[in-house]
C-alpha cells in the first residue's frame, strides 16, 4: 500500500509525461523542471527532490592495462 501511495502522490505532482508516466493533461517531457529524482516520505505524505547527475561525481577513469596475477 505504501508503494502505491508513493507512486500516486509523486505521479500527481509531476506535470509532464516521461516513459511509462503518461499524463493526458501534460503530454510533453519537461527536462527543465522534472529531470530530478522524486522522493516520497510517508510521514506527512510529502515529496522532496534530488538532482539527477548525468556524469559520475567521484569515479576516476581507469585506463586499460595488461592484467598481472
Amino acid at each position: 500500500v505504501d508503494s502505491a501511495r508513493a507512486s500516486m502522490v509523486s505521479a500527481e505532482a509531476r506535470k509532464e509525461s516521461r516513459g511509462a508516466h503518461d499524463r493526458a493533461d501534460h503530454q510533453a517531457r519537461d527536462d527543465a523542471n522534472w529531470l530530478k529524482h522524486t522522493l516520497w516520505y510517508k510521514d506527512g505524505d510529502r515529496l522532496e527532490y534530488k538532482p539527477v547527475h548525468m556524469k559520475p561525481l567521484t569515479a576516476r577513469t581507469i585506463e586499460p592495462k595488461v592484467r598481472t596475477y
